[in-house]
């Protein structure tokens, strides 16, 4: 049996205590700005982008309201990438992109937080949130809730511009 060098058992450890909450699909720019709008995204805010994936809503949140934005994902490649794009939308001063593991990350400084992640990634992702977020904090979710224990504030339903029909839902922490 051949064991892994020593310069990859750090990589290969992190690989395994990570959990990876979705998959990689990016989240439509129509949708991205619907998200900003339902959680009222104003300049004061800071967002942070769970599953962030190439970094576009931190990216959008920063360029269309001057947030601090910032993304984290456990994928490196995606990290690098919302780098590139941060670099080319101008907005690399008010954007940082880390990898980082959503269930451990901090967010308590976040004022809102956006999420494309799946049923039962946010239900594990619930109680991180509920414990660090201070009140009149904003969370939306797109497509998924955060189970019946949890029912969101508002849900908004619309038909994207590709036609599909879109469900994001909020919750603001009390």
């Amino acid at each position: 049996m051949l064991l892994p060098s020593l310069t990859v058992l750090p990589v290969l450890l992190l690989t395994l205590q990570s959990q990876k909450l979705a998959p990689y699909a990016p989240t439509p720019p129509d949708v991205v700005d619907r998200m900003l709008a339902l959680a009222a995204v104003s300049a004061g805010d800071v967002l942070i982008d769970l599953g962030c994936g190439d970094g576009r809503i931190a990216i959008r949140a920063a360029r269309k309201f001057g947030v601090r934005a910032s993304g984290v994902d456990i994928d490196a490649r995606r990290i690098d990438e919302s780098r590139v794009n941060a670099k080319a939308a101008g907005v690399e001063h008010l954007t940082e992109f880390r990898v980082e593991d959503a269930l451990t990350t901090d967010v308590s400084q976040a004022t809102v937080v956006t999420l494309f992640i799946g049923s039962e990634g946010n239900t594990k992702l619930r109680p991180v949130l509920q414990r660090q977020l201070k009140p009149g904090a904003r969370i939306v979710s797109h497509a998924f809730s955060m189970g019946p224990e949890w029912p969101p504030d508002k849900v908004d339903q619309f038909t994207s511009a590709n036609g599909d029909t879109v469900t994001l839902y909020l919750w603001t922490i009390k």
